[in-house]
């Protein structure tokens, strides 16, 4: 729809540290035109000009960009695996203290399943989860831990019941899940990646990134598990090339480290 989307990608990049250019273009384009013209703006340069002065509308187009759906324990058979075969496994071979990395955690809603779901495992106050999101805005939200009825449809009856006080129409997590969760800042395309990981979880986030940066991600990754450790992956995505990449498959969306 407008023209100079290149310079606007170097704009952006100036100004959020996201770059443009590993996002699938067409898709990516498309989405920000549609809020461009919402803020009733002509041009690239126009909106640019208003993100620097409106901290409003820059925080609108940071979470805008980032893409934050997310729900507690999505596709729940996948949780299922985790529970019976991922997790036991992890267990019997690190022992209880796993490093597990909640990647692009969006509003907190999969490091606090991560909690629920390894608390039949191990005690909860030996669970640390780093979760991590570009940003900031998500983070603030995941650190308030307040859910709508839709997004905790899927949790388990038996942690509905004991981790969830209905405040009105919304559920607030319990501060004893709360606590077991560490949120930091975190850029998949150019921060460092924590190391010795055993369970790394990214879901249905990489699917708007170009196969470029997709490869480079799932190597990082890759680097960051410790020998044996654990890829969970999201039903919308999958690693054509996982053996180049260093991968076991172990189930549909798990990959071990080779």
């Amino acid at each position: 729809m407008f023209t100079g989307y290149e310079e606007f990608k170097k704009d952006i990049f100036g100004l959020t540290k996201i770059d443009l250019n590993a996002y699938k273009e067409k898709q990516m384009k498309r989405r920000i035109d549609t809020l461009i013209t919402k803020n009733n703006i002509s041009n690239y340069k126009e909106y640019v000009a208003l993100i620097k002065k409106d901290n409003e509308k820059f925080e609108q187009f940071v979470n805008f960009l980032t893409i934050n759906v997310s729900e507690f324990y999505r596709n729940p058979e996948q949780w299922q695996i985790l529970d019976k075969e991922v997790f036991p496994t992890l267990v019997q071979k690190f022992g209880k203290n796993l490093k597990i990395w909640s990647a692009a955690c969006s509003t907190g809603d999969e490091p606090y399943s991560l909690v629920m779901a390894l608390s039949k495992h191990v005690p909860l106050n030996q669970i640390k989860i780093i979760a991590t999101d570009i940003d900031k805005q998500v983070l603030d939200k995941a650190r308030l831990g307040l859910y709508n009825e839709k997004s905790i449809a899927s949790v388990p009856e038996e942690f509905k019941k004991k981790y969830f006080k209905k405040i009105g129409a919304s559920y607030q997590i319990a501060d004893e899940i709360k606590h077991q969760v560490e949120f930091k800042e975190h850029n998949l395309l150019k921060d460092s990646y924590p190391s010795g990981c055993h369970l790394i979880v990214c879901r249905n986030v990489l699917i708007y990134f170009t196969e470029e940066a997709k490869e480079e991600i799932y190597k990082k990754f890759n680097d960051a598990l410790t020998k044996e450790g654990v890829l969970f992956i999201g039903s919308t995505e999958q690693i054509m090339n996982y053996k180049e990449l260093n991968y076991q498959r172990k189930q549909s969306f798990f990959f071990e480290k080779a």
